[in-house]
């Protein structure tokens, strides 16, 4: 068998992302917070980059300078640039880098001239420490009489807490593992029940609310009425309670309704999640807008929140490398300046793709004022609907390229702080000539009717497709049921107060 070798030449085209645009991109959907995170890393990674201090004397010069050449057409990045920067982004080597890191080159930072107090106050009296629900228990556990071996059982059952307060393991298979009988282990759940929250480590609805039942009794038992009814009613008629089935209840307790009535209401001072309150002690995540929307007279002016977000620029203290790498070249034969090179590159491209980023975020922003004015005049009922393709040919860019600067951005509004997609919406045709309204604001519309209907006989939502086409928006009734749903709003049976 033989085998011939060939060369051919085929021409063919395809897209290839370097690394330069893939950086840009992923810039692009980065938070506010992430893209702190990364920008202090390029700090420490790259030493070509330092952070331009904002008291420096300099630092107005060259802001100066560059929007006077900002007025001239360049961008941004090409004003921060010599005019020989093609020749970094072109990868050419024959370059004079130390005329380029000179023109770079500033007066030292302004040291820090605040005086500092002699007595400073203790770390501990700044920060504070909120408690899980686990190491409450843990505490809790630790203080009770248990044995070891029980209380290895005990940190097994915390470990299968969720943020609700209620055991999702199994107890078989616990005791298996450890080696402990089964019912006294029974006991030892029942006794973590009873701790503080009550009802906690209950394995469901019926088991946390008997188990808070119990604790409130030995505490008070004359606080409770009806403390026989009220235990058969969660043991047996929960879900008819659910479905506020009362003649049901009635019936198969041979109560009055009014009984009933009064023990339901004792019920609700129990609380199903014991949990939530401590999951509610977590800290609390503050959202930072990137963009201020202030109105100004009868326009609107858009800020971009540049606090707290490094300023970059290239190192002066590579002019002296490069000086070294020379020497080392001429003496060693060794061109070290290569390193010094890709360094270099790598921080104008990310000088140039944050100043994009936020270009970027600017021109969206400033395209969704103009679509959505009446929203920052008069409110959600205003909100009109808006697709990404609207702003990315208003503003020229692909409409992925709107999607990743609207993630996890957020704007401070006259009328509100929202994300940047909440502006995007779909719409709901009108009746009768009327014009499209967005889907935001008929859920706001179906909220609003909810929040004024009568208790004692809540609307359906046939009903409120009714009340919807009074005021001009035709919907169909799955579709007001998958927006209430959305809005965490019950169904009208489930809505309804009996007293």
């Amino acid at each position: 068998m033989a085998f011939e070798i060939k060369q051919s030449l085929k021409l063919s085209q395809r897209l290839v992302m370097t690394p330069q645009l893939q950086q840009a991109i992923k810039l692009l959907q980065l938070s506010r917070q992430e893209m702190q995170e990364m920008i202090n890393t390029e700090l420490i990674e790259n030493p070509m980059l330092e952070e331009v201090e904002s008291s420096s004397t300099q630092t107005e010069a060259d802001t100066t300078n560059l929007e006077n050449r900002e007025a001239e057409g360049m961008t941004a990045a090409e004003a921060m640039q010599p005019s020989g920067d093609d020749k970094i982004v072109e990868g050419k080597t024959e370059f004079d880098w130390e005329e380029y890191v000179e023109s770079f080159t500033s007066a030292s930072p302004v040291p820090n001239t605040r005086e500092v107090p002699d007595e400073l106050p203790n770390f501990e009296n700044m920060v504070s420490n909120s408690t899980d629900l686990v190491t409450h228990l843990e505490w809790q556990v630790s203080m009770s009489n248990m044995t070891g071996d029980e209380r290895e059982l005990a940190d097994h059952i915390l470990g299968n807490l969720n943020e609700d307060g209620y055991f999702t393991g199994s107890l078989e298979d616990i005791v298996k593992e450890i080696g402990f009988d089964l019912e006294d282990a029974e006991e030892v759940l029942k006794m973590m029940q009873r701790m503080d929250p009550g009802g906690v480590c209950a394995r469901d609805l019926k088991e946390c609310l008997l188990a808070q039942l119990e604790v409130r009794s030995k505490e008070d038992h004359e606080s409770i009425e009806n403390l026989e009814l009220l235990i058969e009613i969660i043991s047996h008629h929960l879900v008819d309670l659910e479905n506020r089935n009362y003649q049901a209840i009635t019936k198969a307790t041979s109560r009055s309704l009014d009984e009933v009535y009064a023990v339901t209401k004792q019920m609700l001072e129990l609380n199903p999640k014991p949990g939530k309150e401590y999951a509610s002690m977590s800290d609390t995540q503050y959202i930072t807008p990137d963009i201020y929307v202030y109105k100004v007279g009868d326009d609107y002016s858009i800020v971009l929140n540049e606090e707290g977000m490094p300023r970059l620029r290239v190192s002066s203290y590579y002019k002296r490398v490069l000086h070294q790498a020379r020497a080392e070249a001429k003496q060693k034969g060794v061109n070290s300046k290569e390193y010094v090179q890709e360094k270099l590159r790598n921080a104008v491209w990310l000088i140039k793709s944050i100043h994009n980023r936020q270009k970027t975020i600017f021109r969206v922003m400033e395209s969704i004022v103009k679509y959505q004015r009446e929203f920052f005049e008069q409110g959600v009922h205003a909100l009109k609907p808006l697709v990404l393709r609207e702003v990315a040919n208003d503003i020229g860019v692909h409409e992925s390229t709107i999607s990743r600067v609207t993630t996890n951005k957020y704007a401070h509004t006259p009328v509100g702080t929202f994300e940047l997609k909440y502006f995007f919406n779909s719409g709901i045709a009108g009746i009768a000539g009327a014009g499209d309204v967005s889907s935001e604001s008929v859920k706001q519309k179906i909220k609003e009717l909810i929040s004024k209907e009568d208790p004692k006989r809540p609307f359906s939502d046939q009903r409120l497709v009714q009340l919807l086409k009074e005021q001009n928006i035709n919907i169909a009734r799955r579709t007001v049921a998958k927006y209430r749903e959305g809005l965490s709003i019950l169904s009208s049976s489930r809505r309804k107060k009996l007293f």
